[in-house]
């Protein structure tokens, strides 16, 4: 078996030749032309499908695809012919239902032809880079139908005229309308693009164009921009219902245009009614629309509105600080302008959604007018004192921190911080040793946020202030517990030791002492000095204050509190009925200044004089008499004689004021100026004081010709010189 040969089988071709019948393709195709037309004709479920597709696979097997093809193109158009005629003859309303009847009954008949000619669409078609049944549908369709002469421009004219019906109010079929709308996107976007959307635009500019100049005559600004919203609102809607969803950049871009862009400048300047109007009135409604609106605008839309209330803001600002009538009240001052920063942070917060080219137009606004007047940086001083001897009682620790958190942004603003840290030490001077601070952890608050803001070097003094006042009270125990025995029936003693650094102390003048302080005074001199070496003590008279017991006639008693000068004043009618202002002067010698200012308050009073003047006035002259009025009365007990002090400085101490100030900065100019050079080590005029702005900008801006006196005085003292070749050069000289 091994051994013998293997056969191989071949299969062969079947040789009997399959005779295809000449007339074949014709009788097919006339098969399927029938199935077609009945189709079309709404008579399909009498037709076998299985049978329909059979041919036409067979066709297009046998080589007859080509007959098919152009079969099918043939009857599909002369069928849309007739359609296309009958779609012509409907009246009125009823062309576009006919229209939309027409297309929902072709789309259902390609469907079905779809099917028939599968086996074309899949082999055929795309070996002949034909175009398949049911894009050929639709091309027919739009040749056919929609581009015949007298259905294009007629369906055009019928959407254009819907949508202006519906613009002006009227009820339209909307389902109708997006069904023609899906239509024409359906047979492609140019088709929809070219035979509506251009010519939609083109109208919708003319339409709102005229509208908008219609509207713009006869409302106000709050009205326009609210029946301009409602347009854009209603474009938005139109196109969600039935247009291509492409479409709304664009007609909402025309409307914009039209009804925002065109008009800006008119709109933000609009009398009684503009921006100005609504800023002083605060429509927050209307300033939001407008935002809202004039955002959409591309071109600087937002930037008109911010320039315009950036120019309103400074002017009311200027007239707000320069004010004479103003400038009477620091306090009300500072008030207003805490108003005005809180008004226009709720415009901004409620109306432009917190925007921040708003509010960096807003803080540059504020620091442009705050520092026209030289005299805020006393001013907000001058508030804070305010706030923190009274204004602030009873209030809660988050509402004294909104309070000094207003006031922090206010001191952003100012340019000469530093003036603002000379009369703030004043005046927290003055409160603490009058210990008329509401609250302490207000007080520090306010440090730890100046320190946070500037650095340790702006608040260091500050807090050696509070650290004196607690020293003091140590120091003043020991005292007490060192000569308690040895004082006796004295007038108690209290004495804050304050490190001269740290106070805003100045030499004052000698005044004399009543005998009975002092001896007291100069015992404790003799402890403090024996407690601490190296140290030396003068008394700061005008600073101090005292209690003292009085009795009136009909021996009404009272405890007064007064300051140390009227102390030393009234003990002197201890010894006498009645004394001149010479004979006061001479006594006391109490600087002119203070002491008329304490013998008014202590004679000029409307109510609790204790002294007697004469002549009765409200000035003190150097002519005047003095006495104790036994007439003198008060429900209270202890009854508090407030010097008359002018709340803000008089101009030649706010000058004084000012040239301690000018002093202070030239050290810290001339430290900058050599921390630049060491490190540059030469360096050209223009680029040192550029320079040393920069650096000392968060506590003054300061002057440039100050700095160049401060570099003459560098060079004098051989810190720099000047380059021989260039003069505006300079070199550090280690």
């Amino acid at each position: 078996m091994s051994g013998q040969k293997k056969k191989n089988f071949q299969i062969e071709a079947f040789k009997h030749r399959v005779m295809v019948d000449p007339k074949y393709a014709e009788k097919t195709w006339k098969i399927l032309e029938h199935a077609i037309q009945e189709i079309y004709n709404h008579n399909a479920s009498g037709l076998s499908f299985e049978e329909l597709y059979r041919n036409a696979y067979n066709m297009v097997l046998h080589k007859f695809g080509e007959k098919l093809y152009s079969g099918l193109v043939t009857t599909m158009t002369s069928h849309l012919s007739d359609i296309s005629k009958s779609i012509e003859a409907a009246q009125g309303e009823l062309f576009l239902e006919e229209l939309n009847r027409k297309w929902l009954d072709h789309n259902k008949a390609l469907q079905m032809i779809r099917d028939i000619l599968m086996y074309m669409d899949r082999t055929f078609i795309p070996s002949t880079n034909k175009t398949p049944v049911h894009e050929l549908g639709l091309n027919l369709w739009r040749d056919v139908v929609i581009h015949s002469s007298k259905t294009q421009i007629r369906l055009q004219d019928t959407l254009l005229e819907l949508v202006h019906r519906e613009r002006n109010g009227e009820v339209i079929n909307r389902g109708l309308m997006r069904s023609i709308i899906k239509m024409l996107m359906d047979l492609g976007s140019s088709v929809y693009q070219d035979d509506f959307e251009q010519h939609f635009l083109e109208v919708s500019a003319n339409f709102y164009g005229l509208e908008s100049q219609q509207y713009i005559e006869s409302c106000d600004c709050g009205d326009y921009l609210k029946k301009a919203e409602r347009r854009l609102n209603e474009e938005t809607e139109r196109v969600s219902h039935y247009l291509d969803a492409r479409s709304l950049e664009k007609i909402t871009n025309v409307v914009e245009k039209e009804m925002i862009e065109n008009h800006m400048h008119r709109l933000v300047h609009m009398e009684n009614s503009g921006l100005v109007n609504m800023l002083v009135n605060d429509k927050y409604d209307d300033l939001g629309r407008k935002y809202n609106l004039f955002r959409r605008v591309a071109n600087g839309g937002l930037l008109i509105v911010r320039d315009v209330m950036t120019s309103y803001i400074r002017d009311t600002g200027k007239q707000l600080v320069t004010d004479p009538e103003r400038l009477k009240d620091p306090v009300d001052f500072v008030q207003r302008l805490l108003d005005l920063k809180d008004k226009y942070d709720k415009i901004i917060s409620l109306a432009f959604n917190n925007d921040k080219t708003f509010q960096n137009a807003l803080n540059s606004s504020f620091e442009y007018f705050i520092n026209l007047n030289a005299r805020s940086p006393e001013f907000i001083s001058l508030f804070v004192d305010d706030k923190l001897r009274k204004g602030l009682k009873g209030v809660s620790e988050e509402d004294v921190e909104v309070v000094l958190d207003k006031v922090m942004m206010l001191f952003r603003y100012l340019q000469e911080k530093d003036v603002f840290e000379k009369y703030y030490k004043q005046h927290l001077a003055k409160r603490l040793l009058a210990g008329k601070t509401v609250s302490d952890d207000a007080e520090r608050s306010l440090i730890v946020k100046l320190k946070t803001e500037c650095g340790y070097q702006f608040t260091s003094k500050l807090e050696g202030m509070f650290t004196d006042m607690k020293t003091s009270q140590d120091t003043m125990q020991g005292f007490h517990e060192s000569l308690g025995a040895e004082l006796g029936d004295s007038p108690s003693l209290t004495v804050q030791v304050l490190t001269t650094g740290s106070w805003p102390t100045q030499p004052s003048a000698t005044c004399n002492l009543p005998a009975e302080i002092l001896g007291v005074c100069e015992k404790f001199r003799s402890y403090y000095l024996g407690t601490h070496t190296g140290r030396r003590l003068s008394w700061q008279t005008n600073m101090g204050t005292a209690d003292l017991k009085a009795i009136f006639g009909k021996g009404q008693k009272h405890e007064l509190n007064v300051s140390t000068y009227q102390m030393c004043v009234l003990m002197l009618f201890n010894n006498a009925d009645r004394l001149s202002y010479k004979e006061i002067e001479q006594a006391t010698e109490i600087p002119a200044s203070d002491l008329k200012r304490c013998l008014q308050s202590l004679a000029c009073a409307r109510v609790k004089s204790v002294l007697r003047k004469e002549p009765i006035g409200r000035d003190i002259a150097e002519d005047d008499a003095f006495s104790v009025n036994d007439k003198f009365s008060s429900k209270l007990y202890k009854v508090r004689i407030s010097t008359v002090a002018a709340q803000r400085e008089s101009e030649p101490e706010n000058q004084e004021t000012r040239q301690r100030v000018e002093e202070d900065r030239k050290p810290q100019i001339e430290a900058a100026i050599v921390r630049i050079m060491k490190s540059r080590r030469v360096l050209d005029h223009n680029n040192i004081v550029a320079e040393v702005i920069k650096q000392l900008q968060s506590r003054f801006l300061p002057n440039p010709v100050v700095i160049k006196k401060r570099i003459e005085s560098l060079i004098e003292r051989e810190f720099l010189e000047r380059d021989k070749n260039d003069r505006k050069l300079y070199r550090y000289l280690a």
